[in-house]
């Protein structure tokens, strides 16, 4: 794949004069087509060997373009809020929104190929990192972004002289580090890794543009007519695309497969106050002494709540937050999205609220929304929905790994236990604020919405992020049972 870079393509510089205005022209013009269109996001990954020119591509393209709409991130090793987190929380959010373009100097794909390099890692991990990378691009993709990934090569002779040029000249000596000649050591071994992570990698969706990168005025006019021509191309198909509203999925009511986890559940489970008060006493003793344990430090707690309306959600939650120093949690209630979160892959609100080591994020219904509310309302195509279900699954197994403990709750209720609800907060004052007409909407399609969380729960619960079903009939029973889940959960 690399072969092809080290023709030695060049280009002069009074043809370089020549080009450079006109396509200066046409790529501002361009990102402002972009920016009005306001559709979709431009993800541009700049990668590639030490000395190839990353940086002045980077430095040019933001001075050609307006620089105010575009986002560059240059990355490096991770500081200490990003060791806590999963390894892609970073790259989350640096992604640019809708109508922008994101620079990413340094990518997800550095640390999986210089860990391999180094062999802090094996075969697998690394094909296990190129099918989490594959996933995740696919998602960008799917989500409608642009993604552009150049690297930048050299050949070994062509990267000794460079290192060797830059560290003579006195003005850019501070460039070349012991670092970077400690890589060239290793040239045929970043060679043969990095070779192969680009085959696996460059997909349909998301293609490696391999740029030569010994001439400057070549590599930097290959990569702009490179970005101008796929946003040129986006944009027209952008402007020929029906709009999504009209493309909406019918809401689907039935399941897929015709199974149906809810209707075997026994809602009639109770116990009574004497009872409930001494379970959930000790419950909420043992959550607090569970979570300043000093083994909890390494770990986090990410809990999901989600059910019908009226199912005791929010009644189930302060039970948990009781027991809970107040400065390790914080509880999220999930609305419809923010237009700075429209303007965002579905799943980056979510990501931004991971909880750091020895913390608890709460989350008040989640991103199981769009396989719920959105797939039942007919506000996203099936397409979208259906791709949701292993998006999140991606999304919940690279948490784990990270060490958090994921904790996912359905309360369950029957259709007429909701019904005395919702004319129990008319009636009652201090509760009336939680019943709206949407809430007496939505009861209409209880069937959709039954049939969906099925869907959902048969597709979504695994090894690492098993669903926990919770009869809510009676909240008592329902609130003992989510913080004994919990404290299980936690204690292991």
């Amino acid at each position: 794949m690399f072969e092809s870079a080290e023709i030695g393509h060049k280009l002069s510089k009074d043809e370089y004069k020549k080009i450079v205005p006109k396509l200066r022209a046409d790529l501002l013009d361009a990102q402002f087509e972009l920016s009005k269109n306001g559709k979709f996001p431009v993800i541009i990954l700049i990668s590639g060997v030490r000395g190839a020119g990353k940086g002045e591509t980077v430095n040019l393209l933001n001075e050609w373009m307006d620089p105010r709409n575009i986002h560059t991130h240059a990355f490096d090793n991770p500081s200490d809020e990003e060791r806590e987190r999963p390894p892609m929380w970073r790259f989350w959010r640096a992604l640019p929104p809708k109508g922008r373009i994101g620079m990413l100097f340094g990518s997800w794909y550095t640390a999986p190929i210089i860990d391999r390099v180094f062999k802090r890692t094996d075969a697998k991990a690394m094909l296990n990192s190129i099918e989490e990378i594959n996933h995740f691009e696919a998602m960008l993709a799917g989500e409608g972004a642009l993604v552009l990934k150049f690297w930048f090569h050299l050949s070994e002779k062509q990267q000794k002289k460079r290192l060797r040029a830059l560290q003579s000249d006195p003005e850019t000596s501070w460039r070349v580090t012991d670092r970077d000649w400690d890589f060239f050591k290793k040239y045929r071994r970043f060679y043969e890794i990095s070779e192969e992570t680009l085959r696996r990698t460059s997909t349909a969706n998301a293609p490696w543009i391999v740029v030569e990168g010994a001439n400057p005025e070549y590599r930097s006019v290959t990569v702009a007519r490179t970005l101008l021509d796929a946003m040129r191309k986006r944009l027209k198909a952008a402007a020929a695309h029906t709009p999504t509203a009209a493309i909406a999925a019918a809401p689907i009511t039935r399941p897929v497969d015709q199974a149906n986890v809810l209707k075997g559940m026994d809602l009639n489970q109770k116990i009574d106050k004497k009872a409930f008060d001494k379970r959930i006493d000790k419950m909420q003793r043992r959550l607090a002494l569970a979570t300043r344990d000093p083994k909890f430090a390494g770990r986090n707690v990410v809990c999901v709540f989600e059910g019908m309306d009226a199912a005791g959600k929010g009644g189930a939650i302060r039970r948990v937050t009781a027991a809970l120093d107040s400065r390790l949690y914080h509880t999220i209630p999930v609305a419809a999205p923010t237009d700075e979160e429209r303007a965002q892959p579905y799943l980056w609100r979510f990501w931004r609220h991971i909880p750091r080591k020895g913390r608890f994020t709460i989350y008040d219904r989640s991103w199981y929304g769009r396989v719920l509310v959105e797939r039942v309302e007919g506000f996203c195509s099936e397409a979208d929905w259906m791709r949701a279900y292993s998006e999140i699954n991606d999304f919940e197994e690279q948490l784990a790994e990270n060490g958090a403990i994921i904790a996912k709750f359905w309360l369950q209720i029957s259709k007429q236990e909701q019904l005395r609800r919702f004319k129990e907060r008319e009636k009652t004052r201090f509760k009336q604020f939680k019943i709206t007409e949407e809430d007496w909407r939505n009861r209409g399609k209880w069937d959709a919405y039954q049939d969906a969380a099925a869907d959902m729960i048969e597709r979504t619960s695994t090894n690492v992020a098993p669903w926990t079903l919770i009869e809510a009939n009676d909240k008592y029973h329902a609130r003992v049972k989510v913080l004994e889940t919990l404290v299980r959960l936690i204690e292991g």
